[in-house]
């Protein structure tokens, strides 16, 4: 695959349908919207089906959530499915570090260490989902059950709606 960013090989390697979506990520107003909003509306796709990968530290390590971009992350609905106490957000330096992507292209695919990942309970309603594909303005439609099984994730309710 030329010009394929880590999670689009990883996907392949682990023999997922995926479709690729790139948009020009300079023509939409991501510092209003936030990314994966600006990626929702650049695509056309509804903001429920987009969703956006974040990093939080437990007690014990870094973990992956994934939330509907119109949402926010509750660290402290987070910690109870994780069965810790607490959690807070990783600063965007360290999760650049620690993922090997781009803030606004972080993508739950193929980063530098596999790490725990919760999927927002939404998602499962889903037929497909969009999340980053590992750079700003590309994102990738997956099958929810593909992401978890892929990821070997976890899904919980963890999304509360932005107010």
């Amino acid at each position: 695959m030329k010009g394929a960013t880590p999670a689009m090989m990883m996907l392949e390697r682990s023999g997922v349908e995926f479709a690729v979506h790139a948009f020009d990520h300079d023509l939409v107003d991501a510092e209003e919207l936030g990314y994966g909003r600006a990626a929702a509306h650049a695509l056309g796709v509804d903001e429920s089906r987009v969703f956006k990968t974040l990093l939080a530290q437990s007690e014990k390590s870094a973990v992956v959530a994934i939330v509907p971009v119109g949402s926010q992350l509750s660290l402290k609905a987070l910690a109870l499915v994780l069965g810790v106490k607490r959690c807070e957000m990783v600063a965007a330096n360290d999760a650049q570090r620690i993922t090997g992507y781009v803030v606004g292209g972080i993508s739950p695919f193929g980063q530098k260490k596999k790490l725990f990942t919760v999927v927002d309970t939404s998602a499962m309603d889903l037929t497909t989902m969009f999340v980053s594909g590992g750079r700003r303005g590309l994102d990738l439609e997956v099958a929810p059950s593909d992401l978890i099984r892929v990821l070997d994730a976890k899904s919980g309710a963890i999304a509360t709606t932005d107010s």
